[in-house]
């Protein structure tokens, strides 16, 4: 398409659609139907589906539309600098193109062997400073994972003797701290765990797991869990016996 020369009597409007927006140098002197023929490319909306509108400052939007629009010309209407015009598309939705969804776009995918062997690539430049998985000095991520739990462990200040309830809210289980480390016998046992006595015989075991023990307590008195599952602090040791006698 041919560029039409501009005049003195261009006027800079917004070209707003659903999924564009520009500033464009219109000229009053085109007809309605070639503004759409050049709105097409702008919006991606073909000419025979626009539905224009011409919004001025505040005031509300009127149709830019005529009988006869291959004759009339915006002339006819209150242009000004900088209004605005909306594009509509009168299309189905299902037969609008959304040039927002890149899902659909397709892409250059580089082979994962060709980037590895590119010296001027992200990669390239870790593998240069020794950086991530290229730190021969880094942990790997099971070291990671444990030394995460080990500060669990002291920011929540968890001390060997300490009384304890446990998280979730609803689990209302207390008692005390009797065990922290590893428990290897539990599937995932590396880095610290909390082995709990519990005030009432609401856990798994007796303080020992596969046969080793790790700390003494009564029959399904013992449990053992994650830092995070663990609050500190002076809660009293349940009595469900002293809380009945001072009820009655």
């Amino acid at each position: 398409m041919q560029s039409t020369p501009q005049t003195s009597a261009d006027v800079p409007l917004l070209i707003k659609s659903a999924n564009s927006g520009s500033e464009r140098r219109i000229s009053p002197s085109w007809s309605i139907a070639h503004l759409k023929t050049r709105l097409e490319p702008i919006t991606g909306i073909p000419a025979s589906t626009q539905k224009l509108s011409l919004r001025v400052g505040s005031q509300d939007a009127v149709a830019l539309e005529a009988v006869d629009e291959e004759n009339t010309q915006l002339s006819h209407f209150a242009l000004q600098a900088y209004a605005e015009i909306f594009v509509t598309d009168t299309r189905p939705p299902s037969a609008r193109i959304n040039f927002t969804d890149v899902s659909t776009v397709e892409k250059y995918v580089m082979p994962p062997t060709e980037y590895e062997h590119r010296t001027d690539s992200v990669l390239a430049w870790k593998k240069n400073q020794k950086l991530g998985r290229f730190d021969p000095n880094a942990p790997d991520l099971e070291e990671q994972k444990i030394k995460a739990l080990e500060r669990e462990v002291e920011e929540r200040g968890i001390t060997l003797n300490s009384r304890c309830h446990l998280f979730p809210s609803h689990d209302d289980r207390r008692g005390t701290i009797a065990y922290i480390g590893p428990v290897p016998q539990i599937p995932g046992g590396l880095g610290p765990w909390i082995g709990i006595r519990l005030d009432e015989p609401a856990g798994k075991n007796d303080g020992s797991v596969a046969g080793v023990r790790y700390f003494e307590c009564a029959s399904k008195c013992g449990v053992f869990v994650r830092p995070e599952r663990v609050e500190v602090g002076d809660y009293p040791v349940l009595d469900e016996l002293g809380e009945e006698m001072e009820e009655m």
